[in-house]
């Protein structure tokens, strides 16, 4: 057999459905395909066009960001502190200063910080889906990208109904396509009324595609639902028929038994975004009992000004430890349950393990490559424990999405980074000087002065 590419020489992490570790172990792909996964007979007699020699390190599937909005990347660091950051600053600062030309150089950034880090695929809500797909598709990221759709104006959107109108184009534009999947991203219950969440659930139903919405993030949020329409956020979800579907709910912090009921029942999943909501203070969505109740899990790091990194690796050993805090028991979430939930659980999550989230031959070659050859990575024991408690960004090796290799030890290799950092930075001084800031260079860590008319 010939193939394109084979992997030799490494810690083979399968996350197939035995949980198989393959040492020294070996990946065989061709095209865009896995052909061959397991111990290193498994690609004896193949030739391939490129071989990479893994020299002990750790093969694992693509890491998967279940819930980002990476092209915000210029906004990362701006207005920490402040109370109701996201309808005081956030929103009016993006109506006043989001176009298609920031959204795109913020996301070539974003995708490059994935990549680099071995994250292979996101779920990404923004505005501007088109330009996102253009960023995504130059790295190299395999991406679900959904239009953002609210009642209020948006930067792209007067009204929900222009962005459900936006929206259904985008879903016909890029159909088809190999690495991005057009979904959709209304924003939020409390952000939509009841008509605008039934035409989104019409248009899901017309289309098929998927759905991804942030679910019971605040506990006001719950109140106010509560208040208005007398259901939870979930319940009053699934009322309008957003179950039986694939339909990715990210943060649930403030879910009960009721809602993990209805979830469990409707086939709903969960984006758990722990390093972002603990970095705000929010909470920390029940993961371990989500995961018991059969709800599919995936991990996600929310936006660059919500957890600042958006890298899928440098969530894990967070997820661990405060879950485990949270539960006085210091096995209350395992590190291979936390691998689970950046590769296979993840692509449950976003409706995809047919073709993500393990090393098994017919799913789509999406695989990193870490190197365990430092000293914070040796003795080497356990490969879960090493990958949630040891590993760093800084030793992603290699990232290979749809077959190709798209990174390689921390540069991307179709994307130019420096024009990249230098786009962001030049964005970055524009929102600087709008918000009041002194240059980025000189700011010195100031905080941001309450001087525009929307942080009044």
């Amino acid at each position: 057999m010939r193939a394109d590419l084979i992997i030799r020489n490494g810690h083979v992490v399968s996350m197939d459905g035995d949980f198989s570790v393959h040492v020294g172990g070996a990946v065989a792909v061709s095209g865009d395909r896995i052909v061959a996964a397991g111990p290193a007979s498994v690609v004896e007699g193949v030739t391939a066009t490129q071989e990479i020699d893994a020299e002990g390190g750790l093969v694992i599937p693509g890491l998967i960001n279940s819930h980002c909005h990476f092209a915000m990347t210029p906004f990362r660091g701006l207005g920490e502190g402040l109370p109701n950051r996201l309808e005081r600053f956030m929103w009016p600062l993006e109506r006043d200063m989001v176009d298609g030309d920031l959204v795109e150089a913020g996301a070539v950034l974003g995708a490059i910080e994935m990549v680099v880090a071995g994250t292979t695929c996101v779920v990404d809500s923004y505005t501007y889906p088109e330009r996102r797909a253009l960023a995504a598709d130059k790295v190299g990221l395999r991406a679900l990208i959904g239009q953002t759709i609210m009642n209020q104006r948006t930067p792209d959107s007067p009204d929900w109904r222009a962005g459900l109108r936006r929206a259904e184009g985008w879903l016909g534009d890029w159909a088809g396509h190999r690495l991005v999947t057009p979904i959709l991203s209304p924003h939020s219950p409390y952000a939509l009324d009841d008509e605008a969440l039934a035409g989104i659930v019409a248009l899901s139903d017309r289309s098929g595609c998927s759905i991804t919405m942030h679910v019971s993030e605040f506990e006001w949020e719950a109140q106010r639902l509560r208040e208005r329409r007398g259901l939870t956020p979930v319940a009053h979800l699934d009322a309008l028929g957003f179950s039986n579907r694939v339909f990715i709910a990210a943060h649930c912090i403030f879910v009960d038994d009721d809602d993990i009921a209805i979830m469990a029942r409707g086939g709903m999943s969960v984006a758990h975004n722990m390093v972002a909501n603990i970095k705000a203070g929010k909470g920390v969505a029940p993961a371990g009992k989500l995961r018991r109740a059969g709800i599919a899990v995936g991990l996600g790091t929310d936006g660059p000004m919500s957890g600042n990194g958006i890298d899928t690796l440098g969530q894990l050993g967070y997820v661990a430890k405060v879950a485990n805090l949270m539960a006085l028991d210091n096995a209350a979430m395992p590190p291979r349950d936390v691998v689970e939930m950046a590769t296979i659980g993840a692509a449950r999550a976003i409706g995809m393990a047919d073709v993500l989230g393990s090393l098994e031959a017919g799913k789509k070659a999406d695989i990193a490559i870490i190197r365990t050859d430092q000293p914070h990575m040796q003795p080497l024991y356990d490969v879960y424990t090493s990958l949630v408690f040891s590993a760093t960004t800084r030793d992603v090796r290699a990232t290979i999405v749809d077959g190709r290799l798209v990174a390689r030890d921390g540069v991307p290799l179709h994307a130019d980074m420096p024009a990249a950092i230098a786009g962001v930075r030049a964005a970055g001084a524009r929102l600087a000087a709008h918000v009041g800031l002194p240059p980025l260079e000189m700011s010195g860590g100031h905080a941001i002065p309450p001087a525009r008319p929307f942080l009044s």
